[in-house]
């Protein structure tokens, strides 16, 4: 039976078509049988079957699963990928058959400079990025929840988790068990993912413990809780509702302004008239969490993670203010964001270039977006030090003598 491949359009027109692939084996034979397998790919635990393949430098996951289930999973990434959520991006699916019967295989593009959660407790120059761990999965989590997303099987396995400005993202790999609904998801459902993200959590911390790769005193059946807590905290302060009164609506914009700063972006504002009629409810629709992304790539077509957009529009706000000083007059954000890319984040990328092709070569961190982030936290350091602003091209250098 030859493999049925399924990449849908207009993706089939920017993706490999994968048909040179031995799609009558197993995966989990197909090492030393496929020259195109990476082996040395940082990989979490995984019910099913994983291999990786590389195609001129792009790597794909291939996960297999049984009869028609990867086609579900796909449908539903391809839905999350279009509401823009934190998800591995799908690219097909496969229905073929091995010789231990009919099979599926979801395809699924590798998440660049992606970590696992085995990596961050497995490595110890990893350490300080546990912490940030733990608050990027409750974010994750509202952020499925906020979009009608019930997960069902939340678990560090199931996570993968990027750097982004010296703290981490957090993206949902594995979606075997997910609904997608039409709306916010109901409290049952939220209450129900929490439950078994702690008892996933507790298990695979556990896993860890076992293999001495914890520390004896880590608080294994604390983290779940911990996560629980982070999660209703930042869920409380995303829904709730404000009532202000006629002559506060400046509140409007720190109210906007403060889950902005969380990350996330305001697509609608609901006011209404309260009972005794000289007070506001203000209800606040809140999206996703990629303000600053959308913002700097609108301006710029900079991509970058929400955290590393944040540092480099507070950097072209800068530049706005600065240049209406400079020219007595008011200056667009787009006019101040041309003069960011062309003067500052262009040169500095350059300039980088080295030591991101270095790294590319040591499966390091190569993504220019955070070694500009790198650099701008080593600008602030050395001005520390210089008791005044040394400047970009000095602290590129200084961080390529160092570092590179």
């Amino acid at each position: 039976m030859c493999p049925q491949i399924t990449i849908p359009s207009p993706k089939a027109a920017i993706y490999p078509n994968f048909s040179d692939l031995p799609w009558d084996m197993p995966l989990d034979t197909w090492s030393g049988h496929c020259q195109r397998i990476e082996e040395e790919v940082p990989r979490g635990l995984s019910r099913h079957p994983v291999v990786f393949v590389n195609y001129d430098g792009d790597l794909y996951a291939l996960k297999e699963l049984p009869p028609h289930l990867a086609e579900e999973e796909y449908r539903i990434l391809a839905q999350m990928d279009e509401m823009r959520l934190p998800c591995v991006t799908p690219v097909g699916y496969v229905h073929t058959h091995t010789v231990n019967g009919p099979a599926s295989v979801l395809i699924t593009r590798y998440l660049d400079n992606s970590i696992p959660y085995r990596s961050l407790f497995m490595r110890s120059n990893l350490d300080r990025y546990r912490e940030h761990l733990l608050d990027a999965m409750a974010g994750l989590i509202v952020q499925l929840h906020l979009a009608g997303i019930y997960w069902g099987d939340c678990s560090l396995s199931n996570t993968l988790f990027r750097r982004d400005a010296g703290a981490l993202q957090a993206y949902l790999v594995d979606a075997e068990t997910a609904e997608i609904h039409a709306s916010r998801l109901a409290p049952t459902l939220r209450l129900h993912d929490l439950e078994i993200m702690e008892d996933n959590v507790t298990g695979d911390l556990a896993d860890l413990e076992t293999l001495g790769h914890l520390a004896s005193n880590y608080p294994i059946l604390e983290t779940g809780s911990y996560i629980r807590q982070r999660y209703r905290g930042l869920w409380e302060e995303i829904t709730r509702e404000e009532v202000i009164r006629p002559d506060e609506r400046y509140r409007i914009q720190e109210r906007i302004r403060a889950l902005n700063a969380l990350g996330f972006s305001v697509n609608d504002v609901e006011i209404q008239g309260d009972e005794g009629g000289d007070k506001l409810r203000l209800r606040i629709q809140v999206t996703d969490r990629s303000f600053h992304r959308d913002q700097l790539f609108e301006l710029t077509g900079v991509e970058a993670g929400e955290m590393q957009a944040r540092q480099m529009m507070n950097e072209i706000y800068a530049i706005k203010a600065y240049l209406a000083q400079e020219q007595n007059r008011s200056v667009p954000l787009s006019v101040a964001a041309n003069h960011w890319h062309a003067q500052l984040y262009q040169p500095v990328t350059e300039r980088l270039q080295p030591i991101i092709q270095q790294r590319e070569q040591a499966a390091s961190i190569s993504d220019p977006a955070e070694l500009y982030c790198q650099v701008l936290e080593h600008k602030w350091f050395l001005s520390e030090q210089a008791q005044q602003d040394v400047g970009h091209q000095a602290a590129v250098e200084d961080y390529l003598r160092r570092f590179g």
